[in-house]
Order: structure tokens, then C-alpha cells, then sequence
């Protein structure tokens, strides 16, 4: 079986991890194939949506110790370089919104894999573990730069430090993720967060990535220039007409992505 399964199901890309006798952990061919997955749904107009999980019990356990122990192991400035830091990037610069639903245990960078997502919902039973400290690393694949936003500089600072297990439901409290979700329908209840994702403006939520994202570095007058730049772009597109003529003539709009 190939290490990401991927379907295309209500112009939603539904992307699963699947090494799930490793946790998901990655190793370098599930790495690789996820950039190329991330790019195909990027290329394809008809993907409106990323919906990211993973197979079995675990959503994702960072990286696969044996292949950095083999014979071969490509070391780990072929790992950030070639494998973690391109996905993440991809993730943040894909002019689509990234649901996340994280069905298990995300630990290490796959901690940081799931809250670079744009929506993070986790079943009940899922964990969050900062677990590189326990080995004498750093926290890598984005993570020192987002969950310091996600959460403020203490919290980061000592998740990361203590490696301490987040449950879903103080993820969700400390904003961490958006939502935990019941293990009953875990999967179809996070689905409808994309399909309702898809079913909107996708220019206008391509627009509002592009903002979030510019947020990082911007100050406040770069920032509201760049919102200003973006709402006229919105303004002239075939949505935004359709969103307000529907919303006079009281009936459900139909949108192109135009």
C-alpha cells in the first residue's frame, strides 16, 4: 500500500498518512509523496478543499527513528531540508484551506504538521506532544514559530521544554486547535468542516490565507494595506457578486471560484 492514500471526493482532497503499524511516522518516501500530493491538489481547480488524516490509531508520530538509525539514513539536513520544512511550507503557501483532522496521537513533527493546518479539529482521544526534548532535539517542521502564536511564549516555552502530553480538550482551551470532536463519527463530523469550506468563495478563502499569512511579518499599516490590496482583488470577482445578489434575492448563491 502506498504510504499517502488520496481521493478526491465533493472537491475535497481527502489525504491520508498510512503507515499505521509505524503511528504514521514518517520516513522518506511518505515525505516525498506527500509534497507531490500537496502539489497535484494545488495544480487541480477542481480541489477546493485539503482534508488531512491519518490511518489507524494515530494521526501522525513525527519522524521514524529506525530510517535516521540505518545504514543509510539520509541525516537530518536532508530530513528538514528535502522532507519536513517543503511540506509545511507547501501547507502554508497552498492557496486552499487545509482541514486537519487529527484522529489520534500527534506527536513530534507531527505536531507541528497538524497545527500548521489551517482548521485543526482532533477526536477526543487525541494528544499533543512537543516530544523532542526527551531526545535532546528541537522542536522542528514549523513549530517554534507557530505554537508560540497558537498558544503565547510561556506555554510554548514549556510545552516544548517539558515535552508534556496536551489532551484534545486543553488543546482546544488553550487554542491550540479549533475544535474537539466525539470518537463517534470523528471523521464525517470533521468532513463537514471541509465541505462547508467548499461550499464557499474559494478566491475570498484564498485571500484570507494569503492575509493570515502576510500577518506574521507585517505591521499594523503593512498589514491594512495588504487587506486592502486583497479586498479589491475579492470585490472583482464573479463570487462576491453572486454572494450579494443571492443575498437579495433570498436564495442559496452558486459559486465558481471566478
Amino acid at each position: 500500500m502506498p504510504s499517502i492514500l488520496f481521493e478526491l471526493k465533493e472537491n475535497i482532497a481527502i489525504v491520508r498518512l498510512n503507515r499505521p503499524d509505524k503511528f504514521n511516522a514518517f520516513n522518506r518516501e511518505m515525505a516525498l509523496l506527500l509534497q507531490e500530493v500537496l502539489d497535484t491538489c494545488a495544480a487541480d481547480p477542481t480541489v477546493r478543499v485539503i482534508f488531512l488524516t491519518g490511518e489507524g490509531k494515530a494521526f501522525c508520530a513525527g519522524q521514524d527513528l529506525a530510517e535516521l538509525t540505518g545504514e543509510d539514513a539520509p541525516g537530518f539536513e536532508k530530513i528538514l531540508s528535502e522532507h519536513y520544512n517543503p511540506i509545511i511550507s507547501r501547507i502554508r503557501n497552498l492557496a486552499k484551506p487545509v482541514v486537519c483532522a487529527v484522529n489520534g496521537v500527534a506527536a513530534g513533527a507531527g505536531a507541528n504538521l497538524a497545527i500548521s493546518c489551517d482548521i485543526v479539529v482532533a477526536v477526543e482521544t487525541a494528544s499533543f506532544i512537543q516530544a523532542f526534548s526527551k531526545i535532546g532535539l528541537i522542536p522542528d517542521s514549523g513549530g517554534t514559530f507557530m505554537l508560540p502564536r497558537l498558544v503565547g511564549f510561556q506555554k510554548a516555552t514549556a510545552l516544548m521544554m517539558l515535552g508534556d502530553k496536551v489532551s484534545a480538550a486543553e488543546a482546544e482551551r488553550i487554542g491550540m486547535i479549533y475544535r474537539v470532536l466525539p470518537v463517534d463519527n470523528f471523521e464525517a463530523e470533521a468532513f463537514k468542516i471541509a465541505s462547508a469550506l467548499a461550499g464557499l468563495p474559494p478566491k475570498g478563502l484564498a485571500y484570507t490565507k494569503e492575509a493570515l499569512n502576510a500577518s506574521f511579518g507585517n505591521s499594523l499599516d503593512q498589514q491594512l494595506s495588504k487587506e486592502d490590496s486583497l479586498q479589491l482583488k475579492a470585490a472583482n470577482t464573479y463570487d462576491y457578486k453572486e454572494g450579494v445578489q443571492a443575498f437579495i434575492e433570498k436564495r442559496a448563491p452558486q459559486f465558481r471560484g471566478e
